[in-house]
């Protein structure tokens, strides 16, 4: 992937949802939510803070993170959905 995103923007690849519930059943595709996991696949270089200085980001690529429902913008790049949000447009950061 050839995308960099700017200064606090990060791009996300969302997890695989589980096709069938832990009781067996079947869940089709039109019934899915969309899953607010996903992983950091690249961060920009961090925002410009209010003094001239640049603030890193808390993620880094590679993190497992939880976002919002409605957050962030898709996209889909070399034939892959990927989402651009902002970093504080994540809630957590999912430990392994």
């Amino acid at each position: 992937m050839k995308l960099r995103p700017l200064h606090d923007r990060v791009v996300v690849r969302r997890v695989k949802e589980e096709e069938k519930t832990k009781g067996g059943i079947i869940i089709p595709d039109n019934a899915k939510e969309k899953p607010q996991e996903g992983i950091i696949v690249a961060v920009g270089n961090g925002a410009i803070g209010d003094d001239n200085e640049r603030v890193p980001l808390d993620v880094k690529k590679g993190d497992r993170v939880l976002f919002g429902k409605w957050s962030g913008t898709e996209v889909k790049i070399d034939g892959e959905d990927l989402l651009i949000m902002k970093e504080s447009d994540i809630m957590g950061i999912l430990d392994k």
